[in-house]
């Protein structure tokens, strides 16, 4: 019973969202993303806490009201345009707001942080990946705002890495660092359409290598991350090789589409906007690191070797596809 209902519901989630992409109106995206949202909302309930049905409810408000004022916004765009150009801009303006509620870019962002604590892990890489998909798609069609846009691209990289310092919490840190990946993603949208669904798929990848090792080891704290770590280094090198991919450094896939989005700022005269990016990003970098040297220096106790290295193939897998991806993109691209 239980796997028929989460069948179900998964399908239709999916399907709102494809629903959201194919449409050619307004009306139309707005009932795919209602559907979406009707969806996900009985695959977040646990008969096992009381969590993730405040995390539900918390969810269920903020995307309702995110609704109602992209459906008003729709309203008085159709009405106004006729009347008044000024009304158009402030229709819009809304209706990217609307979105980013939706997405959880700063400073629409606070709800994400707190749905994300009460939530399992599977839930936690829906909620970072699957669900930002359909508000995305609709953001990238309204990109004339370039003074809105660009200032949500600075609030979100100042928010995420500020609020990440003092956090303990893995689930709050990756909400952080989507809040940071998400700026990114935008400012991939303001010269190029493409780059942004490249970095999405890369950080879709990253962050399903971490989660599962989270979920692997039944991690939600840092302190709970430092004492797991000690009986298996293998798992300790993957986590932390992954991290250091989310962060962009140059060995890793995590790098190309930080790269790509680098450089068509820079083509597009967005200089100062690639900057603040970069030295912002430097700041979640480093509690990227805070996480991931006392793993493996400071906290680190020594075993017998070869002890406790069985290790779980699902997770070999998809991290050697994430570890390898950067060879394995520039074979390709070589080769072309």
């Amino acid at each position: 019973m239980m796997n028929l209902y989460k069948i179900l519901f998964s399908s239709t989630m999916v399907l709102g969202t494809l629903i959201t992409i194919a449409s050619y109106s307004w009306f139309s995206m707005w009932i795919g993303l209602e559907i979406n949202l009707l969806s996900i909302i009985p695959l977040l309930k646990s008969p096992k806490s009381l969590y993730p049905t405040e995390a539900m409810m918390k969810y269920f408000i903020t995307q309702v009201l995110a609704s109602t004022i992209l459906m008003f916004s729709i309203i008085m765009s159709m009405n106004l345009e006729a009347i008044f150009t000024i009304s158009t801009s402030w229709s819009m303006m809304i209706l990217n707001s609307a979105l980013l509620t939706k997405m959880g870019a700063a400073p629409f962002h606070a709800w994400l942080p707190e749905v994300l604590e009460g939530l399992n892990w599977e839930n936690c890489f829906l909620m970072l990946t699957w669900q930002k998909i359909a508000p995305m798609i609709l953001f990238s069609y309204n990109l004339k705002m370039t003074v809105f846009i660009s200032f949500v691209i600075i609030t979100s990289t100042i928010i995420s890495g500020l609020m990440g310092f003092n956090q303990t919490s893995m689930r709050k840190i990756m909400a952080y660092s989507s809040i940071n990946h998400i700026a990114w993603m935008i400012a991939g949208m303001l010269s190029m359409k493409p780059i942004w669904i490249l970095y999405f798929l890369v950080y879709s990848v990253i962050s399903l290598n971490i989660i599962v090792i989270f979920k692997y080891l039944n991690i939600f704290s840092m302190k709970q991350l430092f004492m797991s770590f000690n009986s298996n280094k293998l798992i300790k090198i993957m986590f932390t090789l992954n991290f250091l991919s989310l962060g962009g450094l140059p060995p890793f896939l995590g790098f190309l589409p930080k790269w790509l989005v680098i450089n068509s700022l820079v083509q597009n005269n967005f200089l100062s906007l690639s900057f603040i990016l970069i030295v912002f990003t430097l700041i979640t970098m480093f509690f990227y690191l805070r996480l991931t040297f006392p793993a493996l220096s400071i906290l680190s106790n020594e075993i017998l070797p070869f002890q406790n290295w069985i290790l779980n193939f699902k997770i070999m897998f998809i991290n050697s596809i994430s570890l390898l991806g950067l060879f394995i993109c520039t074979l390709t691209f070589s080769f072309l």
